[in-house]
């Protein structure tokens, strides 16, 4: 709601809740148009924050008169005050510390989970760095990904890499073992039915039988 109000040159409307005077007598053209812009500037800013919610908040914070009331109220409701955003930010922590990646699981899904929770704290107003997620991941991802992490740590500064460059390595050796997969089992498919032709060489008439059956 912030981006979208800075991107109509509307946010100063809310942010600084600044006093529309009334013009003096005998205004100037530049008083007037002053006047009216940072009426409507003030307008627009309300209209904005009514659409942005549902009809039940909407009902309740149809009679604030000032876009920066509506918008402490919104925050209030939302985000809760210091103490309760303060044990959200906690839970959150918890869970993140918790956090383990799935053998079934991809590189690719567990970053997302981790990046979910991180975005969460972020959104609440304490810094979360990447150099903690880097951390996290590196120490909660399966015994495969060992030598990749070997690797990295042989030929990079880890307090300096960055979590794509982690992501990516890893997507690699995911890639690469997986790729081993389906040549194993391509083989195996192979095999069997060579060693089904070979059995109806051997056997024709048991295979015709079998058939008929």
């Amino acid at each position: 709601m912030e981006t979208y109000l800075e991107a109509l040159d509307l946010w100063e409307a809310v942010a600084e809740d600044y006093e529309i005077l009334s013009l003096p007598e005998n205004p100037t053209m530049a008083q007037i148009k002053n006047h009216k812009e940072k009426k409507t500037k003030k307008a627009k800013a309300k209209s904005c924050l009514f659409a942005g919610v549902s009809q039940t908040i909407f009902t309740r914070i149809m009679t604030h008169k000032m876009p920066k009331l509506i918008w402490d109220y919104l925050k209030e409701e939302y985000a809760g005050d210091e103490r309760i955003r303060g044990m959200q930010v906690l839970n959150l922590m918890r869970e993140f510390e918790l956090q383990k990646m799935q053998e079934s699981e991809t590189i690719k899904g567990y970053s997302d989970r981790l990046l979910s929770i991180a975005n969460k704290v972020r959104l609440l107003g304490t810094k979360f760095s990447d150099s903690r997620i880097v951390e996290n991941f590196l120490v909660t991802v399966p015994e495969r990904y060992e030598a990749s992490i070997t690797t990295l740590e042989n030929t990079k500064d880890l307090s300096k890499i960055t979590l794509a460059e982690i992501i990516h390595a890893l997507q690699a050796q995911e890639q690469r073992r997986l790729m081993r997969q389906d040549h194993v089992v391509e083989g195996a498919l192979l095999v069997k039915s060579q060693q089904a032709k070979n059995y109806k060489k051997n056997y024709p008439a048991s295979s015709q039988s079998n058939t008929n059956n």
